[in-house]
This record gives structure tokens, sequence and C-alpha cells, in this order.
């Protein structure tokens, strides 16, 4: 029987166990070497940086809004405040089953989808630990109804927060604006001017007018609370704080009381005025008819009331004083005679014969005076007071395009006045180099003769006529147009007054400024276009009365507004300033579809001008229109024409 044996080499797996022994103890060894490496690096190297994460996780930030500043007219009035309103707040770390405690809550007081909508997008924004509103504008009979209920609802506190509040409603608003939630745009604006970490829990922010426009001084400097918080994300305790600094307070130039008289006046009718101290540029009163109310727009408005506002067919929402281009009409008249005069073209005593027409040379077509039958002989201040179109048409030839309107540009016209808020527009100073760009067409003569009475092409803001007429009142010395008249620092009461902007300066010729002045002032006189206007007045006014054809007529058509549809009627303006021989204010209005500038829009002027000049505030409507029959019935003789289109 044999046997095999299977003998070991004991020397060789021992050699191999070493080397396995070995290479496994380096393995090892390296994995802790890398191990205690990264640990020396993160504790060494990047120290720094995981201290303020770890520091972050048991320390956050949290802001503290601050007051926005106060606007007020020029007399102390505050047209724009901050009010305390009961609010219901909800802090998500602090309550178990949010979306139960939405669904009682609602059960107990009006929890609206908009509501729901706001409380979702600020809830993405903020910490757990801070609370949230998900309803504002309680009534005291919802906030005694919550408190009763109150410890059935952890989480959920009635609060105070303070609230923009506009306490005159629809007064002025298109010039103090208004301030509403801060959407995607105002946050990318607040980036690019490196301003975001000043709206950290900034709810709000300026939209329109004054707010907008001075939103760097009435936002403030937001303050903070370093807070302690626990691993569940509870505030623990404050560590530290910096209390916030209110915004400063705003002093407008403009007159309440004249800013509440003139919208009155307007009486529903669209239109707009501006009132401007010539010397200055205060800006006393800017109307934009119709209005609307600032407060729908601070915590959001509703669809139907956007809808309303947005798709009326009076524009609310359009500010007519400075977006609203309409053509001067013969309110441009005075402008266009001052050039005449100045060029040299019209001296006196310049006169011609008014056959009631004007033709160009080798043409029979007629453009017509508003008078049929003409006026008769007339030199430059009785052109300026009778609004004789023959005479402008003749001199707009005379002038050529080029050299008017470079001489009107003086004045502001086809050029933003830079008032401080924003959304101005610039209107138009027609030109051939402007009319080839625009429509690739050559200029023609008849153009020209139509801009001699303000018609045609060109267009103007209200704004752009009241400044304007204040350049002409105040002698050919421009002064920029400011809402704002002074800052007042919230911190140290220190008033900043706003420093006055020269704009342009012309040399006139004092006897040439006379002659247009003088025909100014026979507008508001017996046989000028807006004698009722200055009937009784007690100061003197140099004014021009205008009306702008919105659709055009037939050579051979008469005009007859009974048988136009109302929107399609003429535009009626009316500018103005007194008193005459020592202007302390300008006006300009405009009654969009008001037909006559001096019936319509000259008497909205009028107690304008009263009050500021004579302090005369309007009494009640029935006696205001038993006065102005008596004041018509004594400027009945002689008898008054008024320019019925031009």
């Amino acid at each position: 029987m044999g046997y095999s044996t299977e003998l070991k080499n004991h020397q060789n797996e021992q050699h191999k166990f070493r080397v396995r022994l070995v290479f496994l103890i380096l393995l090892v060894l390296s994995a802790f070497s890398a191990l205690l490496g990264r640990f020396y690096f993160l504790q060494v190297f990047r120290y720094d940086y995981y201290q303020t994460l770890a520091e972050n996780n048991r320390i956050s930030i949290v802001p503290i809004t601050p007051n926005r500043g106060l606007i007020s007219d020029r007399n102390g009035i505050i047209l724009a405040h901050n009010f305390f309103v009961y609010t219901l707040e909800i802090t998500p770390s602090k309550t178990d089953g949010l979306q139960d405690t939405i669904a009682e809550l609602s059960s107990l007081v009006e929890i609206s989808a908009t509501d729901l909508k706001r409380f979702k997008k600020l809830r993405a924004q903020s910490h757990t630990f801070e609370s949230i509103p998900i309803r504002t504008h309680l009534n005291e009979y919802e906030a005694a109804k919550f408190a009763v209920n109150r410890f059935r609802f952890p989480g959920v506190e009635l609060k105070s927060r303070l609230f923009r509040h506009y306490p005159y409603g629809t007064l002025g608003t298109h010039g103090i604006g208004y301030i509403s939630r801060i959407n995607e745009n105002d946050l990318k604006q607040l980036k690019e001017s490196s301003q975001l970490s000043n709206y950290k829990g900034t709810e709000h922010i300026g939209k329109a007018g004054v707010e907008q426009a001075y939103e760097a001084d009435l936002h403030g400097v937001t303050g903070f609370q370093q807070v302690e918080i626990d691993a569940d994300g509870r505030a623990v305790r404050v560590l530290s704080s910096a209390s916030p600094t209110s915004g400063n307070n705003i002093v407008l130039s403009m007159d309440a009381k004249m800013q509440e008289i003139a919208e009155h006046e307007f009486a529903g009718r669209r239109g707009a005025l501006v009132a401007i101290q010539p010397k200055t540029g205060e800006v006393l009163s800017m109307v934009s008819m119709p209005s609307f109310d600032a407060n729908l727009f601070v915590d959001g408005i509703d669809f139907d009331n956007w809808n309303l506002l947005n798709n009326s067919l009076d524009k609310p929402l359009i500010n007519r004083a400075l977006k609203g281009i309409y053509p001067p009409g013969s309110t441009f008249k005075p402008f266009v005679a001052l050039a005449g005069l100045e060029s040299g073209k019209r001296q006196p005593p310049f006169t011609i014969s008014d056959p009631g027409y004007f033709t160009l040379p080798n043409s029979r077509h007629r453009y017509r005076d508003w008078k049929p039958s003409g006026h008769g002989a007339v030199d430059m201040r009785r052109a300026i007071t009778v609004s004789c179109d023959t005479f402008f048409y003749g001199l707009a030839v005379e002038l050529g395009i080029e050299r008017l309107t470079d001489f009107v540009r003086h004045f502001g016209f086809g050029e933003k006045t830079n008032i401080d808020i924003q959304g101005e527009l610039s209107g138009l100073l027609p030109t051939p180099a402007w009319k080839q760009r625009r429509y690739k067409q050559p200029w023609y003569m008849g153009e020209t003769v139509i801009v001699g009475i303000g018609q045609g092409y060109t267009l103007v803001t209200p704004m752009q006529l009241a400044y304007a007429t204040a350049t002409l009142a105040n002698n050919g010395k421009a002064i920029r147009p400011h809402l704002v008249n002074a800052i007042v620092d919230s911190k140290t009461n220190q008033v900043k007054m706003l420093p006055h902007a020269i704009a342009d300066q012309l040399n006139l010729n004092v006897q040439n400024l006379e002659i247009v002045k003088l025909g100014m002032m026979d507008v508001t006189r017996p046989g000028g276009t807006a004698a009722a206007v200055g009937a009784n007045a007690g100061y003197d006014i140099a004014a021009k009365t205008g009306t702008a054809q919105v659709v055009g007529i037939k050579q051979n058509e008469k005009y007859n507004e009974k048988l136009i549809a109302e929107r399609h009627r003429d535009h009626a303006w009316f500018t103005a300033y007194a008193p005459a021989e020592d202007p302390k204010i300008a006006v300009a209005v405009i009654v969009e579809n008001g037909s006559h500038g001096g019936s319509t829009a000259g008497p909205i002027a009028r107690k304008v001008m009263d009050y500021y000049l004579l302090g005369k505030v309007p009494v009640d409507p029935a006696a205001a229109q038993a006065a102005a029959a008596a004041e018509a019935a004594v400027v009945n003789a002689p008898e008054v024409e008024e320019e019925p289109h031009d």
C-alpha cells in the first residue's frame, strides 16, 4: 500500500504573511496620515471659514426695517405718513401643522387667496423663526375675535405693523406717487445699485412720483438683531442689536389746498394743470385728472381694482401733466410772436389786413382763420389778443421752420423740463430732418404754416407749457421745475433746502417782451378771448387761450361740436401768469375735449390764481354757479369773441 505526502514550505509562507502584514500596516498608516492631514487642514487652514459657518448655524441676523420718511406740503400738511395696523402673523418654527393652523384661522377671520399667495412668497424669503403676516389690516372686531381665541393657535400672534397711508386718497397722487411691494425688477435694480443689503426685511419701495424719485432719502437705514438660535431654529436670546435709522422727511413745493381746489374745479372732466413759481421753479400744483387712490397699491393692488384702473377709457394711471402730449394750439402764438420780434421779421408798426384766411404764393389752398370774416387791421399786440391765425401763418413762413424751432426750444419745447420725478415725455418740435427720419418724406411749406398756430406735428405736455409760460414771465430766465423744496434729516432735524437750478437764460429785447406781454394782458380784458377770466380779478393777468384739434376738418367744413362725439372735440388750453407786472405764479391748464380755452380751462386757472394771490377759497358749488353767472353778465358788453378752433 502506497502513501503520498504533501510537504509545505513554511519559510515561504511566513515570508508571504510578513509582506501582507507590512502592506496592511502601511495602508492603515497611510489612511490615518491622510485623515490626520485632513484634520490638520480643516483645523488650521480652514479654521476661519468653518468657524463662520458654525457661528451662522448658531447665530442669525434679523433685520429691523426703518420707519419711512413723511411727505408734507409746503405748509406742513402731511400727505404721506405711516400708521399702525393689526396684522395676524405666523412663526412657522413655533407652529405644528402649518396648513391645519391656517385652515382653522380661516374659520375665525377671513383669509383670501391673495393673503395666502403673499404668505407663501414671504415664507420662502424668511427664516423659520421670523413671524410672517398671513392677514393684514384687521379691524377692531377681527382683532378682538382672535385675541379671545389666541390660546388655540400656538405660533400665531396679533401684532401691529407700520403701513404707508395717504390721508387724502386721490389728492396729488401723480406727484406724490405711492409705494408697493418689491418685485423682481426692483430687486434687480437694488442689486445693481448695491442697495440690496439695506432692504433686508423691507417689503415695499417707491413706485412713482416723489416716493420713487426720493426713495433713497425716504427709506432710511435698516437695523438688525443678532439672535442665538437652537438646533430647531428657535430664537433663544438676542445677542446684540443696532437700531434702524428712520428715513428723512420730504417737504414738497406743492400747496395741498391749491391742489384740492384745482382738482375740484375739473368737476369730473379729463385734463391736467401745472402751476409754477416763475422765479423759483417751485411746482405749486400738478394735477392729472382723473386721479386714483394711492392707498390701493400699498399692500399690492387686487385684481378687480387693477383691472378697473388699467382698462378705464379715462386712463387714470397716466400722469397727464408729464405724459399727456397735445398740440399746443394758440398758446404757442406768444412764443412765435417773440421769435418774430427777436429775429427782426416783425417790428412795430408792422400791420396786416386779415381777410380771414392765408394763402401761400402760387396756391389756392386757404388756411382759415378761426374768425371767417377776419380781424381787419392787426398788429403784433392785437394778433395775440384776438388770436389771429392769419397773422401767425404768415409769420411762421417768413421765419422758416428751422429758425422758429431753434428759438422756441429755449423755452423748453421739444425737450424734457427735467423735473425731479420720473416719467416725463419730451413732446415734439418738428423739423425737416425729423420728418425725413420719421416718415422718409420732405418737409412742405404748408406744414410750417400750421406750426405757426401750434398745430400739425407740434406736441407739448402741460408741464412744458407751464414751464415755457413761467420762463416768459421771468423775462427769459428758465428755472428747472421741482416738486421737492427741502429734505429734513431724521436724526438731526436739519433742513436741507434744495437749490433752484437755472436751466437757460435768454437775452431778450425788453421792448419785444413788452409787446408780447401787453398782448397777453389784453387777452383777459374786454375784447380779448378770455375777458371773462380776467373780470374783477383785482390783479392783472397775462394769458393766452388755445384750442387743439383732435380730428381734422375738411377745407369747406365748419366745426360744430354738437355734431361731434365728445372724445373727438377740441381740447381746451389756457396758460397765464399773474400778477402781470410782478409774476408770482404761472399756470397751464388743459381740459381734454373741453372745446374752448377761455370758458373751460380759464376758470380753473382763475380759481387757482385767486387762491394763491388773494387767499380766496371757492364757495359751495351753488353759490359759485350764481357768482359765475353774475360775473359773466358783467362782461357781456362789449361782446367777447372766443376762438372756436385753430
